[in-house]
């Protein structure tokens, strides 16, 4: 299904250690609003969307969250990869680096782990393009609030990169619910499930 290129999607070179940016970054890993959540979220919808050209813009973007994820875990790699233990510490980084030195695992800023829950599927083309609507506008909030934080050249550029994108989505979503709509009758286009109650040709 895919073909991996060995490079990132935006470049990432960040030149100073700063595990306190790394502990608020990472929940754009593994946090709710997060891409590991959104890429999991739209390659899990796609299988019920009834609508190939919807299906291939949930792939396309599900797709491209993957290539986000890798961006923010060289972000978080990147900011942490030389750290001394007196860095550690000063930082409040050792909560993080007793459990994981300082590989990359899942988690909010707050420390909560990865789960599920983040994300949904409900096999309903509307509910979940609404559903992904709303979480690309979470992600972009995301983004602005760690741009407000940051201040490192090198980390505020493939922040800002991955914040546009997020609008980009948003913006392809609306265009795929439309699609939807368009293939049911607006009187109530709410009112069932055109992937379970009926089935289309």
């Amino acid at each position: 299904m895919w073909n991996y290129e060995k490079r990132l999607e935006y470049k990432v070179n960040i030149k100073k250690c700063d595990p306190m940016l790394a502990k608020v970054i990472i929940t754009q890993y593994g946090g709710p609003n997060g891409e590991l959540g959104a890429s999991m979220r739209y390659l899990s919808q796609r299988f019920a969307m009834p609508y190939k050209e919807v299906c291939g813009v949930l792939t396309d973007v599900g797709t491209e969250e993957l290539a986000h994820l890798e961006m923010v875990c060289s972000i978080v790699h990147q900011l942490t990869r030389d750290l001394t233990p007196e860095q550690i510490q000063a930082a409040g980084f050792d909560q993080y680096y007793v459990d994981h030195t300082t590989g990359i695992w899942p988690q909010a800023a707050s420390g909560e782990p990865f789960t599920a829950d983040f994300f949904q599927s409900v096999g309903d083309p509307i509910t979940d393009l609404t559903e992904d609507l709303a979480a690309e506008q979470k992600a972009r909030t995301t983004y602005d609030n760690l741009l407000r934080l940051i201040k490192d050249p090198d980390v505020r550029d493939p922040i800002a990169f991955l914040r546009e994108r997020e609008i980009v989505h948003f913006q392809r979503f609306g265009e795929a619910l439309r699609r939807v709509q368009d293939h049911l009758d607006s009187k109530n286009f709410y009112a069932f499930n055109p992937a379970f109650d009926c089935k289309t040709k």
